[in-house]
């Protein structure tokens, strides 16, 4: 029997995305039960453009932050499962036929929460990042924790699951709010699946446009691991470190890649 499946995207200020993202969830081959826009102080069009969609419900969240979204919109969630997407997210149509199929077995729905990667779509040589993101986020961070982690952009958790660990998860605005909901989901004795299959395109963002905010996010990655007093923190920093500084040779590599024929994806 198919379970209910709500859809949260928490957003500030992505009219520009928006679109692409709800126009992917209407193509979906089972659509979910509801999908919940959270509006997180937008001061453009973003609730305007949820609302052409008759499928979504704007919820508000005050209380600035990714995670304080996050949280408003998993309790508002009234299905048995909690899919969890970005506002740049393009899912591809069988995404919620998916996670259906997953928690259609019991125990993956009393135990598991479920995970999948990313393409970037707005770069060229999208494949190449995205199995380098994929060796850091998932296997990397695996090594240092012990177990999978949720990928906010492409994600899902039984409203149980959330239940469970929602007085738990810090609320903070200098970490990884979905590393920390993986290590309380841990700590609680639950399991998280990382399925290679479940890919969403995603736009890389930063790497041309914000430096500084660049870095600042990718040091919440150990700042993360230290507040849970996980001494591989120093692991993750010299990542971090890596990742930034490697980020200078994107423009390189676009280069080669434009001048041997390859054209890029649309942003």
């Amino acid at each position: 029997m198919r379970k209910s499946l709500s859809i949260v995207i928490p957003a500030y200020n992505e009219e520009r995305h928006l679109p692409a993202c709800l126009d992917a969830i209407a193509k979906q081959t089972v659509m979910p039960s509801e999908v919940i826009v959270v509006d997180n102080n937008s001061s453009d069009k973003t609730k305007e453009v949820a609302k052409r969609y008759p499928f979504v419900r704007v919820v508000q969240e005050k209380q600035q932050g990714r995670v304080y979204a996050r949280n408003a919109g998993f309790n508002a969630a009234t299905g048995e499962i909690i899919g969890r997407i970005d506002a740049d997210t393009i899912m591809p149509p069988n995404w919620v036929e998916q996670l259906q199929y997953f928690y259609s077995d019991d125990d993956h729905f009393q135990h598991y929460a479920y995970t999948g990667g990313s393409d970037f779509y707005n770069i060229r040589l999208p494949k190449v990042a995205s199995w380098i993101t994929a060796q850091l986020a998932f296997r990397l961070n695996r090594a240092l924790l012990g177990h999978y982690i949720l990928y906010g952009a492409n994600m899902a958790i039984p409203k149980h699951l959330w239940q469970a660990v929602r007085n738990d998860v810090c609320h903070r605005n200098d970490i990884h709010e979905d590393l920390d909901l993986s290590i309380h989901l841990h700590r609680r004795g639950y399991r998280i699946t990382y399925q290679v299959g479940l890919h969403v395109r995603v736009k890389m963002r930063r790497v041309r446009t914000n430096r500084s905010e660049l870095h600042e996010n990718l040091m919440w990655w150990p700042q993360t691991l230290k507040v849970h007093n996980n001494n591989n923190w120093i692991i993750g920093w010299v990542g971090a470190q890596v990742l930034f500084y490697s980020s200078l040779a994107v423009p390189i590599i676009e280069r080669i890649a434009l001048l041997l024929g390859r054209d890029p994806l649309p942003e």
